[in-house]
């Protein structure tokens, strides 16, 4: 039985603290596979493979600025943003990094399914995409440490992405459009409608069986 942990909006150094206590519970066995699902407040992430010059983020722009473990580029997290974090241990689920993303990312797909958004990937590309044009719709990060998971994805939901390619070269690409399920299903969606079908895409990928949402840390509950 896995753990589906349901918090609210989390500060991003608060999750990432999170995470890692997790992660290190999992690792020792004293933790069943857990996913995270929550919203951050503004803040750019920058992955291990930024490049100088990837974030200029205006003078007086109220985002925070993290330097984070996971792989990849710079990413932006804000309110109406799906975040999902699975800490995993991946001896359950196949020692494969690179099919740890890929079955991510068709989690994903899954995920925006419901709403009639027909979603993909693009070869050499990370996150989810939709073409015709090409626009992205979730970005994926992830670190793995003695076969353990922390990172993980983020869903556009309903949010301006503006961010993505005023503050930041999102994905190191230049002319990279993204979008969100309320702009690709023509209606507001809040991320509490997305978050059952998130939690059921991940148990059907990975073949996990969520438990009832568990109760929020001390940490977190105590603010």
């Amino acid at each position: 039985m896995a753990e589906l942990l349901n918090l609210g909006l989390v500060p991003y150094l608060e999750a990432w603290n999170l995470q890692r206590g997790i992660a290190a519970r999992v690792q020792a066995g004293e933790q069943p596979d857990t996913v995270i699902l929550l919203e951050h407040p503004p803040v750019v992430t920058m992955g291990r493979r930024t490049d100088e010059g990837e974030v200029h983020v205006p003078e007086g722009a109220e985002v925070e600025l993290v330097e984070t473990d996971r792989g990849g580029k710079s990413t932006y997290h804000g309110p109406g943003q799906l975040v999902c974090y699975p800490i995993l241990d991946l001896n359950r689920h196949d020692r494969d990094v690179r099919k740890y993303c890929r079955d991510l990312e068709e989690a994903v797909i899954r995920t925006v399914a419901p709403f009639g958004i027909e979603a993909t990937r693009f070869e050499g590309l990370t996150g989810v995409w939709l073409k015709r044009p090409p626009r992205k719709i979730a970005s994926i990060g992830v670190h793995i440490s003695r076969w353990v998971t922390t990172h993980g994805y983020a869903l556009n939901v309903d949010l301006d992405p503006a961010p993505f390619t005023q503050w930041i070269t999102a994905c190191g690409l230049e002319d990279a459009a993204f979008t969100t399920i309320a702009r690709e299903a023509g209606r507001p969606v809040s991320v509490d409608e997305v978050r059952p079908q998130a939690a059921a895409a991940l148990a059907e990928v990975f073949e996990l069986e969520l438990g009832e949402p568990a109760a929020v840390p001390d940490t977190l509950a105590a603010r």
